[in-house]
């Protein structure tokens, strides 16, 4: 009898393939990425989606290239181009094997009145977004922006940021992070 196909990876599964083949335990990679442990495993584990930040560290971290990071689950899917679905969010990697680059960007696409599901978050370096579509709020630090098509925030990414989309459509941006 043929054996069955095994299942693809899910995003926390090759987070911690990738980890484990390195011979680094949670803690190391929490402490090289700035966030604690136990997120992290909550990120392994499939409990949270990490922010685009968060997959540049850990891919870092891990000297791999965010795209495997990306890699999807379902051969249809592949087809797509590094996409990956969140509560709130959808991005595409438009700098493919870039792992020892120190800039990326991203396609995003937010959900019609969602917001990114964690509070806040922050990461070494810079960004840039550039609304391609639609009218989102993005907090930093204190300063609120709302920012519309064809409007664009260039900030201090190590500062906490929060991202919502105010459409009742679907917003698209243009995004742009840079790490030391």
């Amino acid at each position: 009898m043929p054996k069955k196909p095994a299942k693809p990876l899910s995003l926390g599964e090759r987070i911690r393939d990738m980890r484990e083949k390195q011979n680094m335990d949670v803690t190391q990679l929490a402490h090289r990425v700035g966030f604690d442990p136990e997120y992290l495993e909550d990120v392994e584990s499939g409990k949270v989606s990490p922010p685009v930040g968060l997959l540049i560290q850990i891919s870092r971290a891990l000297s791999i290239d965010s795209a495997t990071l990306l890699a999807e689950e379902k051969k249809e899917e592949r087809l797509q181009s590094y996409r990956k679905r969140t509560k709130a969010y959808s991005y595409k990697n438009l700098t493919p094997n870039a792992e020892d680059k120190h800039l990326w960007a991203y396609l995003i696409t937010l959900d019609p009145k969602k917001e990114h599901e964690m509070v806040s978050y922050q990461h070494e370096g810079e960004e840039f977004v550039y609304v391609l579509d639609g009218r989102i709020e993005l907090q930093v630090a204190d300063e609120t922006h709302v920012l519309k098509t064809g409007a664009s925030l260039h900030f201090n990414s190590g500062l906490k940021h929060f991202l919502k989309n105010l459409s009742n459509k679907h917003s698209k941006l243009i995004v742009v992070v840079y790490t030391p």
